[in-house]
């Protein structure tokens, strides 16, 4: 999948983080992501099975997970998703930012940014 098949960069990462929240980890990765995928969560290993494992343990605890996109930015090879993930119905959740590093229409760099949702905040405009 690539641009010059329609599809763009920034559909391709949110498609992703999509079907990762639905549990299909290995498929998303085998689709979109390069072999030589790399990430940069300071809680796992920096390659791509171990934040595989770790994707895929957080969809068996966490089956009812909610991933709605706010907005989406591509500029060139970078892309930015700015999403509300909950865990489940129940859960405030958090507000996430994923940024990937596209080469040859490939994801092949991945930064994640989380802040949990706080129930009471000061700011009138709220986190989105």
């Amino acid at each position: 999948m690539s641009e010059s098949q329609g599809i763009t960069k920034k559909e391709i990462a949110v498609s992703f983080l999509e079907r990762i929240a639905s549990g299909d980890v290995r498929g998303a990765f085998k689709n979109y992501a390069e072999n030589d995928f790399q990430h940069h969560n300071p809680y796992f290993r920096g390659d791509e099975e171990s934040l595989m494992q770790a994707m895929e343990e957080n969809a068996a605890k966490n089956p009812d997970k909610i991933f709605e996109v706010k907005r989406a930015m591509e500029d060139g090879e970078s892309v930015a998703v700015h999403s509300h993930v909950r865990q489940n119905p129940d859960d405030p959740g958090a507000v996430v930012v994923h940024i990937f590093r596209f080469e040859n229409g490939k994801i092949v760099e991945l930064w994640d940014i989380g802040q949990p949702i706080p129930e009471e905040s000061l700011n009138e405009n709220g986190v989105f």
